[in-house]
């Protein structure tokens, strides 16, 4: 990396830290054709949590029928156990995801809703009311047993299927998952057509109906190169968790036109050029993705990746 850059310029009126919620190992990886190995699956969380990601989404507690990337989750999440001081949530989408993540130590989940019929039909086999009432019991299980809960909403800004999404139908879905009891949310704009203006309706939107700005996260995917763009509304907004994905990794399998997810490395050039805190080595954390890429067998979509992947190389192997 050249010295000194990206030069540090702060910006009045944004938070000082961000937390990034690394989702590479899970929704980065879920969509791939091939299997990957349960033991790179492993080391890459490691590296993602030496390069000092404190929030990594390792795998998903799904039926191995719908998503079978995921399906080596027993497997794989004790190999984790040695790592200290990083949060590894799991999604769940039922009781019984619940029941093997538990089992297994897991002291985060996240569920998976949808502000939309079409895609909630599509991704869940549920109408939207249909799919809240089945994480009514999952949430309220584990919240009694100390379990801190994520609720992701996706097609917050636009769906393939029904186009515009209303902001006060997104917000009564937000509302109510918050309701059940999640300790976050997150909101996902699942095929990436959100604009700036239209991330800052919503913030406020869901303030007004009592959701506030410290417990939501935002999910941006980069099909039409928005995504830094919608992370500064966000940021201006007084939001402080943003998820990203290492090397960009990403998609959804239920949404053909959503691409990749906003990289992390991208994300972590912005935040350390407006003087944002991370606790990320930008270094490692190219390395990292180079490494990945290497064993995906296809180059990194990260502009940032790309730009530093020879230095990245050279200093992690």
């Amino acid at each position: 990396m050249t010295e000194g850059l990206p030069m540090e310029v702060p910006v009045a009126g944004l938070p000082p830290r961000v937390r990034i919620h690394e989702v590479g190992p899970r929704d980065g990886l879920q969509n791939e054709k091939e299997v990957v190995p349960t033991e790179v699956k492993a080391e890459f969380v490691h590296r993602l949590a030496g390069a000092g990601l404190t929030t990594v989404e390792a795998t998903s507690f799904v039926h191995p029928k719908w998503v079978p990337q995921l399906a080596d989750a027993e497997d794989l999440f004790p190999r984790l156990s040695d790592i200290e001081g990083v949060a590894l949530p799991v999604l769940v989408p039922n009781e019984r995801g619940l029941d093997r993540a538990v089992a297994l130590g897991a002291r985060r989940i996240a569920v998976f809703a949808s502000a939309t019929e079409t895609f909630a039909a599509r991704n869940l086999n549920r109408t939207v009311e249909e799919s809240l009432s089945m994480f009514e019991p999952v949430v309220a299980r584990a919240k009694a047993d100390n379990v801190h809960v994520r609720g992701y909403l996706s097609m917050c800004f636009g769906d393939p299927w029904e186009g515009a999404v209303p902001v006060h139908q997104v917000v009564r879905v937000a509302r109510r998952l918050m309701d059940l009891g999640c300790d976050e949310l997150s909101l996902g704009d699942t095929i990436g057509v959100a604009t700036p203006g239209h991330v800052r309706a919503l913030l406020a939107r869901l303030n007004e109906e009592g959701v506030p700005t410290g417990a939501v996260g935002v999910h941006f995917h980069d099909t039409y190169g928005q995504a830094l763009a919608n992370t500064l509304a966000a940021l201006q907004h007084g939001v402080t968790t943003v998820d990203a994905s290492a090397g960009g990794l990403g998609g959804c399998p239920y949404a053909k036109s959503a691409t990749g997810n906003l990289a992390t490395e991208d994300l972590v050039w912005m935040l350390h050029g407006l003087g944002i805190e991370t606790g990320v080595d930008l270094g490692r954390l190219t390395a990292t993705s180079v490494w990945m890429a290497e064993r995906l067998g296809r180059p990194s979509p990260s502009r940032t990746v790309r730009a530093l992947a020879g230095t990245a190389s050279h200093k992690e192997s």
